[in-house]
């Protein structure tokens, strides 16, 4: 974890402020800019104001629980990432790929180890033939 120190003079005092350079404001904006899009964009398609989405990647405001969801939907992230309970940006983000490994997590036994030995054997072709490709 990155942890940023700032110190500000003004009206003759000395303002420290630290920051968490892994903090849900600067992983939320690195996301959006990373999809090229601005405040506003995002603002729109969650209908808020951009300042509020300003407010979020500065760390000055925390979104619900809800909206969180919505923002790592709409960045193609995952709400963890955003938190920083993950450093990567789209694991699991595929609902239907989420929902077909949870169908195979609730088999039996020996057939999940029929299909996962399958899913490795289409795994391993496809890796051969895209090195020789």
């Amino acid at each position: 974890m990155y942890i940023c120190c700032i110190v500000v003079q003004y009206a003759g005092f000395t303002l420290y402020s630290i920051q968490n350079m892994n903090s849900f404001g600067k992983r939320l904006r690195a996301c959006r800019e990373a999809k090229s899009l601005s405040q506003q964009e995002v603002a729109a398609k969650l209908r808020t104001s951009y300042t509020v989405i300003g407010k979020y990647e500065r760390d000055e405001m925390v979104p619900s629980v809800e909206v969180a969801k919505k923002l790592a939907k709409l960045l193609d992230t995952t709400v963890g990432y955003l938190l920083g309970e993950t450093e990567v940006v789209n694991i699991l983000k595929d609902p239907a790929m989420l929902k077909r490994l949870n169908e195979i997590n609730n088999l039996p036994d020996d057939e999940k180890k029929s299909i996962l030995a399958t899913l490795d054997a289409f795994l391993r072709d496809a890796k051969t033939r895209k090195a020789y490709a």
